[in-house]
């Protein structure tokens, strides 16, 4: 059993919020280190504090619930508990890898029973790691210095997206151009296009700046797909893609254009 476990709660209102913290705080073992109230803020809070429980609200602005975990990817956080007000998530809680839910109001009886299993979990998690470092150990004094590890990506290579009722996910490296729509963004992939319940800002985060850059408040494009570039009013251009796409880039997002591809305009 661990000595501390380190809480992320990400939750869209402040009294599920609440009510979460209370319960925790009658254990003393339980620290809440990120506290967030978007899909966005759960991503920034799980890589900057490394919780080993997040709870995880399912339906949030922007980023939902399930996108949150999707970008996160399954080993970012030991223990995930979906917390819902709906009973029909609970299933779509334990297909994305979350160790339990919680349904709103959430009661002490079962807060309780989910500790149990968050404790359980984190258990056989800390023995595992503790067997694994011993096996290293063992083989890295019987064959000598280990060459540096190579860094970890932190960049997702896929993105969840709506086709219909169903989610599916679009490969990153498909991605022509991004651009705001209503509540979502639309993803260009050649001539298919596919929507993602994000913003524009959310999605802009988790892209590889060498590779994506801001080209107006409402796109994103990719830089390998540029083509060409036109004059168009006033210091604006009109950036034109390899597809044929031409898609306006405006005065104030010039530098960051400048500075990706590495020419001034």
């Amino acid at each position: 059993m661990i000595a501390r476990i380190r809480v992320a709660i990400a939750d869209d209102e402040p009294l599920a919020r609440q009510r979460l913290r209370s319960l925790l705080s009658r254990h003393a073992d339980l620290e809440v280190v990120a506290e967030c109230a978007n899909g966005l803020e759960a991503v920034t809070a799980v890589a900057t504090h490394r919780p080993d429980l997040l709870f995880l609200d399912v339906q949030m602005p922007g980023m939902t619930g399930v996108e949150t975990l999707c970008s996160l990817g399954d080993r970012a956080v030991p223990a995930v508990v979906f917390v819902t007000a709906h009973d029909e998530h609970a299933v779509e809680a334990f297909e994305h890898q979350a160790l339990d839910y919680l349904l709103k109001p959430v009661s002490e009886e079962r807060f309780a029973r989910m500790l149990g299993r968050v404790r359980e979990r984190l258990a056989e998690k800390s023995s595992t790691a503790l067997t694994g470092e011993v096996l290293r150990r063992l083989a890295e004094a019987a064959a000598g210095p280990a060459p540096p590890p190579a860094a970890a990506p932190t960049r997702p290579e896929r993105l969840l997206v709506r086709s219909g009722p169903r989610l599916r996910f679009v490969e990153v490296a498909d991605v022509d151009w991004i651009e705001a729509d209503g509540d979502y963004v639309r993803l260009h992939t050649g001539k298919t296009s596919h929507l993602m319940r994000s913003t524009l800002a959310a999605v802009e985060a988790q892209l590889d700046p060498a590779r994506f850059v801001r080209i107006h408040r409402s796109t994103i494009v990719r830089t390998s797909r540029i083509r060409e570039m036109e004059p168009y009013f006033r210091g604006e251009f009109m950036v034109v893609l390899d597809t044929g796409a031409k898609l306006k880039m405006s005065r104030s997002y010039r530098e960051r254009l400048q500075s990706a591809l590495g020419q001034e305009l």
